[in-house]
């Protein structure tokens, strides 16, 4: 086999070693409950301070506006129901048709057992909601918008604080999704203007199982899981220590190297050109010029997207054609769908995510393998 790439970080990046090395004390010797008054527990306790502290500093907000979660999914349903639930001025959520299942399961929930009306926004053929169409979807009853700042499928950067900005214009908090985007791209409240953030630790280099969601102190939050009353009593379950502590090193380590993402763009765009010009027929899904700097994702119509895959696991890169969340699904990506892409060529979509590490010459492999593996699956004649 060839030399194997991992260019799947948007589904789960690995533990990185400074990251492991953090946490360590606190899966071993310094394993107290933080809410235990004793010397191994305030140990645990300081280092959940210290913890929520860097967070905050990196999202743009106070130390007691971060809430600890299990990780992303659980930090949105916190935003969408903590939110509307806790002091909803109406009975009416606005979201989008290419949200994280996360996002819209929330609040289909919402619709289904509080009676809430739910507004899906639509997106142009590049993934981008047209920030016309949140304005003329807020009403007076509105709760809540919940739009994301990157998809995970397509790699669609949305305008967030201008969307915002029309929300708070109108008296409605917004909350973002910003598990995608939180290693590459800069972000915070104050950063995107939004009023709630849900970020996850294993889209950054730490283990999957924690999360965070940052969301203003004048919001209240009604929590979903109640008993101790941890989280100021807005998620009560003893927090992990050890991962709340390397969720707070791969936050602090992805800002400073935000800085360097010009060599992993050059790779993504040796990508794009690369496949666009020798796979007749593939076309780039998601925007060109609003896209996560190490995204680069396709439709190959004429083949089956799970054989190509297929093919290039075997030609040593790992891939996938879409949301981790969604696999196994036979049912073609609604992601695709609403782009105005066809259920049939939804189906041959392949994403490719790439660590921060890679090279150029790496690049113009996967390329070569990409084409290799899209002619014996479609019989097409790549250049």
């Amino acid at each position: 086999m060839d030399e194997l790439l991992y260019l799947d970080t948007a589904a789960t990046t690995p533990v990185r070693r400074e990251v492991l090395e953090t946490m360590w004390p606190y899966l071993t010797g310094d394993f107290g409950n933080p809410s235990s008054h004793h010397q191994l527990g305030e140990r645990a306790a300081h280092a959940v301070q210290a913890a929520r502290a860097t967070i905050a500093e990196q999202l743009g907000c106070r130390p007691s506006e971060i809430v600890f979660t299990s990780g992303g999914t659980e930090a949105d349903n916190l935003a969408i129901k903590g939110i509307v639930l806790g002091s909803p001025r109406g009975r009416h959520v606005v979201t989008t048709v290419v949200e994280h299942e996360a996002v819209r399961e929330s609040a289909d929930h919402l619709r289904r057992l509080h009676g809430f009306e739910v507004t899906e926004l639509p997106v142009d053929g590049d993934g981008l909601v047209p920030p016309e169409a949140l304005g003329a979807a807020l009403r007076p009853d509105t709760t809540l918008v919940s739009i994301q700042h990157a998809n995970n499928e397509i790699g669609t950067v949305q305008p967030i604080r201008e969307l915002a900005a029309l929300a708070r214009e109108a008296g409605v908090p917004f909350h973002t999704d910003a598990v995608q985007s939180a290693d590459a791209l800069d972000v915070g409240l104050e950063v995107l203007g939004v009023d709630a953030l849900s970020i996850a630790g294993h889209k950054l280099g730490a283990p999957k199982g924690i999360g965070a969601l940052a969301v203003r102190g004048a919001l209240p939050l009604e929590p979903l899981l109640h008993g101790g009353g941890q989280e100021r009593g807005r998620r009560s379950g003893t927090e992990n220590v050890a991962g709340v502590v390397g969720l707070a090193t791969a936050l602090a380590l992805a800002a400073l190297e935000r800085p360097q993402t010009v060599r992993v763009v050059s790779a993504r765009d040796t990508i794009i050109d690369g496949v666009l010009a020798r796979v007749p027929g593939a076309f780039l899904t998601g925007s060109r010029a609003q896209r996560l700097p190490n995204h680069a994702s396709f439709c190959f119509p004429g083949t089956s997207g799970e054989a190509v895959l297929l093919e290039l696991e075997a030609r040593g890169i790992v891939c996938s054609s879409g949301s981790a969340c969604a696999a196994g699904s036979d049912e073609p990506s609604p992601v695709l769908l609403a782009l105005g892409i066809a259920p049939e060529v939804a189906q041959t979509a392949v994403r490719f995510t790439l660590p921060a590490d890679v090279t150029p010459a790496q690049a113009s492999e996967v390329v070569d393998r990409v084409v290799a593996a899209v002619s014996a699956v479609g019989g097409l004649a790549t250049r």
